[in-house]
């Protein structure tokens, strides 16, 4: 892709490593990217238009302190990893996550991405907010794989395959996805849904994540979660305007679109 910005966005994410087409190489990235862009939803919340074109994509990302969600990640990811010569297959999936075993599924609102190595094909998403992934997984059911961050683990299920993560108390799913490529229209169409649909769980309230190195820090509305890789969870609620902008810059390096104010009105009451 000539017209990405490959030094803008390394510039961004702080790699200065090798720039071949490896495994190393995407495990290095998806670290620190999920690290350096955080996952977040202000535009759906403040009923602002999602983009996914790669300029004004970049100018959000990489050109200022934002973030996004799966579809504007994930579309940047795979911007970049085309630019070193990686082969990438963008797919959709449907979010699992918290779901009652018995629930209907849901669409396919979620971007993940497919990258063909030499060795094999991997998962690669940087985008999935509710649970990060820290790095790439190899496409293979019924082998668990540990990261810096967790246990997962991929199984066949019914045509398709399932993610799973370990949880304390067991495997939680989070989504099922297939094979099948996805065009941009097919992205398009899903971020559409997802950002103006009057019931989105994303135009209705406040999220966001951030994986770093040492830190797992998740915010929903006015809850904070702060979680120490290896340790035990913090959490803290929320209660003014000030509050939450001080977290979004401080913990998320988010400066928002629109005053703070703003921002904390469009959050639901605090439980």
């Amino acid at each position: 892709m000539s017209d990405f910005d490959l030094d803008a966005y390394f510039a961004r994410i702080g790699y200065g490593g090798p720039v071949e087409p490896t495994l190393e190489t995407l495990t290095a990235i998806h670290a620190l990217q999920v690290a350096a862009i955080p996952f977040e939803n202000l535009d759906p919340l403040l009923g602002r238009p999602v983009n996914l074109d790669i300029a004004p994509l970049q100018a959000k990302l990489v050109g200022s302190r934002r973030g996004g969600y799966c579809f504007e990640l994930n579309a940047l990811f795979k911007a970049a990893l085309e630019t070193l010569g990686y082969t990438v297959t963008g797919l959709a999936a449907r979010p699992r996550w918290m779901a009652p075993p018995d629930a209907p599924l849901s669409s396919r609102t979620h971007m993940l991405l497919k990258v063909a190595l030499p060795d094999g094909l991997y998962l690669a998403d940087a985008g999935f907010g509710a649970q990060l992934l820290d790095a790439p997984l190899k496409l293979q059911a019924g082998v668990d794989q540990s990261t810096a961050w967790g246990e997962w683990r991929l199984t066949h299920a019914e045509g398709a395959l399932s993610l799973a993560v370990r949880l304390p108390d067991d495997w939680q799913p989070v989504y099922i996805f297939t094979h099948e490529p996805q065009h941009p229209a097919d992205y398009e169409m899903g971020s559409w849904f997802t950002a103006t649909r009057p019931q989105s769980l994303f135009v209705n309230n406040l999220l966001a994540e951030r994986l770093t190195d040492a830190f797992r820090y998740n915010l929903v509305n006015h809850k904070l979660t702060e979680r120490a890789r290896g340790g035990s969870a913090m959490t803290h609620t929320l209660t003014s305007a000030a509050e939450l902008g001080e977290v979004l810059d401080k913990l998320f390096d988010i400066e928002p679109p629109e005053p703070i104010e703003a921002v904390f009105a469009k959050l639901p009451p605090a439980a």
